[in-house]
């Protein structure tokens, strides 16, 4: 008497296959989605920085005209560049001073900008800027 045998054979191997192929798949997708989570932390740490870099050149700009008597106030400087931080970034402020009459009495208004980035070139995807504007009446 002769056994016959199942056409089946072999079905395991090709599911096992099927399986390893999946599990690869996914693992590829979780590496990748990963390094897309560490860029983005990344870049967001950047910007915090380039925020508070601005945020203190605004506040040197303005605590630099702030003790200046009335008549005699002038900006810091026509373009300021800060290196003195320790974050990576370069600062510039730029001050514009005008004089306007109200009611016969001579107003000064300061109007200040400060704008951090990092030294990666801009459109690439490292770069960081931040910019910060503020206006003191004198």
């Amino acid at each position: 008497m002769s056994r016959v045998r199942p056409l089946q054979r072999g079905f395991a191997a090709i599911a096992a296959i099927f399986i390893l192929v999946t599990i690869a798949a996914l693992g590829s997708f979780m590496l990748t989605f990963s390094n897309t989570q560490q860029l983005t932390f990344a870049q967001d740490v950047q910007g915090s920085r380039a925020y508070w870099a601005a945020s203190a050149g605004l506040e040197w700009g303005l605590g630099s005209i702030g003790p200046q008597p009335h008549d005699k106030a002038v900006c810091p400087a026509a373009s300021s560049t800060l290196n003195g931080f320790d974050v990576g970034m370069t600062v510039i402020v730029s001050c514009v001073r005008r004089i306007y009459n109200e009611a016969g009495h001579d107003k000064i208004i300061f109007q200040l900008t400060s704008v951090a980035s990092n030294s990666n070139p801009v459109g690439t995807v490292g770069f960081v800027e931040r910019s910060l504007s503020a206006s003191m009446e004198k």
